[in-house]
């Protein structure tokens, strides 16, 4: 077939005989030097496995693909066409009326169009006879490909960062959907992606296959590919069979919540022991989502000196995976005895600890930087501590503390980082007081309490006493703080004014006092007119 034609008229005319001889819709796929890559009976189009394979597309260029169907019925293209052009990225797509005589009648084509402000997916070209078409196509597809990249640039992302459209589909209502949503887009910039868009989405409770409808994904994907975007995120945590299910939908990367979070906690983790419960966590994560995707996973692994077939790739896979869990696990445990010893020599020097636990991005390392003269990491981010921190605290009459700074919680803390944390979470189990820090400014903070309230009592550490600090308060009008301090019984600071850790340290100081003497804490807040001594580190 010339390049220049949308369709020989040869083509065409045989397409549209068949057409009427077997009484159905015939279409055929068209690569761009003019070759029938794939003919498709009927009107559901999916593209083989081999020609999605080889042919790929993504939110920078087209397909390289477009796809003629015949119909035999004079109709304009369907919206379903509509949404294939979008989802697929063809470069083109027209349906052809045939005659009674079984020859080419009127011809509808539609095609992509760059972003831009307007929002308009795709073009529709006005109808006209087969006879009459004239559209060069070679140089049509060179200058549309030309002007989507010209777009993608215009739209590019700084620093080559990555970007995403973020996804909410659950039963809540809007109001908690669109909270979520503001946290998982901290999330992204925390992992520094750009997010280009949100979408919540209201679904019944129960299993789904692709977690949104499959027409509703297929809407999510079209705007990813449209905008720009390189992945979809979504909130809530993905099933391995979901995860699969949508997979096979599309190439375009999504990934759950509980993925970013991993992919976060990487970044962070400096420390050996951090590192090992990071990629034990992925490990665990991977290991059920794992699946055979293409012939490169079915391949056999066996080879001279075995008997049989030998393990297939994907098998091959997931027996290194379980073998690498095993030693992580082991290195977790040698990890947690010297904790063990830590802690027992800590014991034997009968100093009192206090445990700083809270939501991510609460404060508590700013926290414990002004408490103690430190210079851990305190930056405004979610997770930027994963790694435990220990200082010493001296109060008035030489009365000495250890603080302890942990990994922040968050809601719905993925249950692969809570194992795999736990040895360092069992650094809170020697605890004598938690300070419970809540960013006083938080929109959803009863939500933030409750989460770390929640993961407490899994670790069974809610029997430890605890202490409910309000941090931030400098972001909130004066006559707002003591109303909220009082209702929840708790004590506000600001960790960047030290003036106001005055109440704090007389109710640290008075735990102090009293767990040394052997008596319980007293929980009502005193003044405190002595300077405040921040200690050295141990």
């Amino acid at each position: 077939m010339p390049q220049d034609k949308v369709l020989t008229p040869e083509l065409a005319k045989a397409m549209c005989q068949l057409t009427l001889d077997i009484r159905r819709p015939l279409a055929v796929l068209v690569t761009r030097r003019g070759l029938i890559q794939e003919i498709i009976v009927g009107t559901d189009l999916v593209l083989s496995p081999m020609t999605a394979a080889k042919f790929r597309a993504g939110p920078r260029s087209l397909r390289g693909l477009r796809l003629i169907r015949t119909q035999l019925h004079d109709q304009p293209l369907s919206q379903e066409s509509l949404t294939d052009l979008a989802y697929l990225r063809l470069d083109l797509i027209g349906t052809l009326s045939v005659s009674p005589e079984g020859n080419p009648g009127m011809l509808y084509l539609a095609h992509l169009l760059p972003p831009d402000k307007t929002g308009r997916l795709c073009e529709i070209l006005k109808a006209i006879p087969f006879s009459q078409c004239s559209l060069p196509f070679d140089r049509f597809i060179e200058e549309l490909e030309a002007e989507v990249q010209s777009a993608r640039r215009h739209q590019a992302v700084k620093n080559g960062a990555e970007s995403a459209i973020l996804v909410s589909a659950s039963s809540q209502g809007r109001a908690e959907q669109e909270e979520r949503l503001v946290e998982l887009a901290e999330l992204a910039s925390s992992a520094e992606v750009t997010v280009i868009d949100r979408v919540a989405q209201r679904t019944a409770d129960g299993h789904q296959r692709y977690l949104l409808g499959s027409g509703k994904l297929k809407d999510v994907l079209i705007q990813t590919l449209h905008k720009g975007a390189d992945m979809v995120i979504f909130d809530q945590t993905l099933s391995p069979a979901q995860s699969r299910a949508i997979s096979e939908m599309t190439d375009i990367k999504v990934i759950d919540r509980t993925q970013l979070i991993l992919d976060i906690f990487s970044r962070r983790a400096h420390s050996r022991e951090g590192k090992i419960q990071v990629e034990l966590a992925q490990l665990r994560y991977l290991l059920p989502r794992l699946s055979g995707k293409g012939a490169q996973l079915s391949r056999l692994g066996g080879g001279i000196g075995t008997r049989g077939p030998g393990e297939t790739k994907l098998e091959t896979d997931r027996r290194r995976i379980r073998d690498r869990i095993t030693r992580l696990e082991h290195e977790i445990e040698h990890f947690a005895r010297h904790q063990d010893q830590r802690r027992a020599r800590r014991g034997r020097r009968g100093l009192p600890v206090v445990s700083l636990v809270g939501y991510t991005n609460a404060g508590k390392s700013t926290l414990l930087n002004v408490l103690t003269d430190s210079h851990v990491s305190a930056e405004s981010r979610v997770f930027e501590t994963l790694d435990t921190t220990s200082r010493k605290l001296r109060f008035p009459q030489d009365r000495e503390v250890i603080i302890t700074d942990t990994v922040g919680f968050i809601r719905d803390l993925p249950k692969e980082l809570v194992g795999a944390f736990r040895t360092t979470l069992e650094e809170l189990r020697e605890a004598d007081l938690l300070l419970h820090i809540v960013d006083a400014g938080a929109a959803d903070i009863d939500v933030q309490i409750t989460a770390v309230v929640s993961i407490l009592q899994e670790l069974d550490l809610d029997a430890i006493p605890r202490m409910l600090v309000f941090n931030k308060c400098d972001r909130l009008p004066a006559h707002h703080i003591e109303p909220l301090c009082r209702r929840y019984h708790a004590v506000g600071i600001s960790a960047l004014q030290p003036e106001t850790l005055r109440p704090l340290l007389a109710e640290l100081d008075t735990h102090v006092q009293s767990l040394m003497a052997g008596r319980a804490p007293v929980t009502v807040p005193q003044a405190f007119d002595e300077p405040i001594v921040l200690a050295s580190r141990p």
